[in-house]
C-alpha cells in the first residue's frame, strides 16, 4: 500500500507508518478550516482506514503545525447555507464525518496544537482521545454566528465535560487555554509543545502492541454506553438547521466577514 493517500483534492490525507495511520487535515494557509469537500470525504478515508487490517491505533492532526482546525470553512457558507436544502445536506455531511471518525473500530487520537475551534472541536471530541500542546487553545462558538449547536455535537460535548461546563462553553464562546481545558474534561493530556509528538507516538506504540480485539470490544462497549445523543432527534435536528436561515446568522456571518462585532437583535 502507498505510505500516503489523498481525498478532497488533498485537503484530506491519510498517512501511515507501520500500525499506524494518521488522517491530515491539510488546509493550512485556513489554519486548516475543514471544506465542505472534506466533510464529505471524511467517511471514504474512514473506510479506507477500516479497510486495512495492519493499522492499529489512528491519529487526527492539523497540517503546518500552528494549527489543529479553526472550524468550518466560513468561507464557503454563503452557499452551503444558500437554502433550506443545501443547509440540510451540508449539516447531514458534518454529521456522517463525525460519525464515522466516532464509530472507526480503531482507537483514534487527536494530536492538538495551536487552535481548536468549532467544527475542529466537533472533529476532537469525535476521536477517543485528546492529547494537546500547552499552547493550544479551543473554542465552540456558534453564539458569535447566531447559530444552535447541532444536538450530537451538543451530546458529545455534555459527555465530556458535563452540562454546565458545556453551557459555559456554548453560551460565552470564549476561548479556552489548554490548562483549562484539562480540567474540565474536555481534553485528556497536555504536554510542552516540543514533547507532544513523541508521546503521542509513544502511546499510540504501547497501544499497538495490546490485544486489538479488547481494545475494539472496549470501545464499542464504552460507546454503546454514551451514544444515546449520536442519534439526532428529528425536532432538535429541525432547530439546528433552521438556525442557518435565521436573521442572527446572516448578521453573525456578515460581521465575521467584515471582521467587526456582530449586532444581534
Amino acid at each position: 500500500m502507498s505510505d500516503e493517500r489523498r481525498f478532497a483534492d488533498g485537503q484530506l490525507r491519510l498517512l501511515y507508518s507501520g500500525s499506524i495511520a494518521t488522517l491530515e487535515l491539510n488546509q493550512p494557509e485556513k489554519h486548516n478550516a475543514v471544506s465542505s469537500a472534506m466533510w464529505q470525504a471524511l467517511p471514504e478515508a474512514v473506510a479506507a482506514i477500516e479497510a486495512d487490517a495492519a493499522v492499529r491505533v489512528v491519529l487526527v492532526r492539523g497540517a503546518g503545525g500552528r494549527a489543529f482546525s479553526a472550524g468550518a470553512d466560513i468561507s464557503e457558507f454563503a452557499d452551503v447555507y444558500s437554502d433550506a436544502g443545501r443547509t440540510e445536506a451540508y449539516n447531514a455531511a458534518v454529521r456522517a464525518g463525525q460519525a464515522a471518525l466516532r464509530h472507526l473500530q480503531r482507537p483514534v487520537i487527536a494530536v492538538i496544537d495551536g487552535v481548536c475551534v468549532g467544527g475542529g472541536c466537533g472533529i476532537a471530541l469525535a476521536c477517543d482521545l485528546r492529547f494537546a500542546s500547552s499552547a493550544a487553545r479551543f473554542a465552540i462558538t456558534p453564539a458569535r454566528l447566531g447559530l444552535a449547536y447541532s444536538y450530537a455535537d451538543t451530546a458529545q460535548l455534555v459527555e465530556k465535560v458535563g452540562p454546565a461546563r458545556a453551557k459555559d462553553i456554548l453560551f460565552s464562546g470564549r476561548m479556552l487555554p489548554a490548562g483549562e481545558a484539562l480540567a474540565i474534561g474536555l481534553i485528556d493530556r497536555v504536554v510542552a509543545p516540543e514533547e507532544l509528538e513523541g508521546v503521542v507516538r509513544n502511546y499510540a506504540a504501547d497501544l499497538a502492541l495490546l490485544s486489538q480485539t479488547s481494545i475494539r470490544a472496549a470501545k464499542a462497549i464504552v460507546n454503546m454506553l454514551v451514544d444515546d445523543g449520536a442519534n439526532t432527534p428529528a425536532e432538535a435536528a429541525r432547530i439546528a438547521d433552521a438556525s442557518f436561515t435565521g436573521p442572527d446568522f446572516e448578521e453573525g456571518f456578515r460581521a465575521f466577514m467584515e471582521k467587526r462585532k456582530p449586532q444581534f437583535r
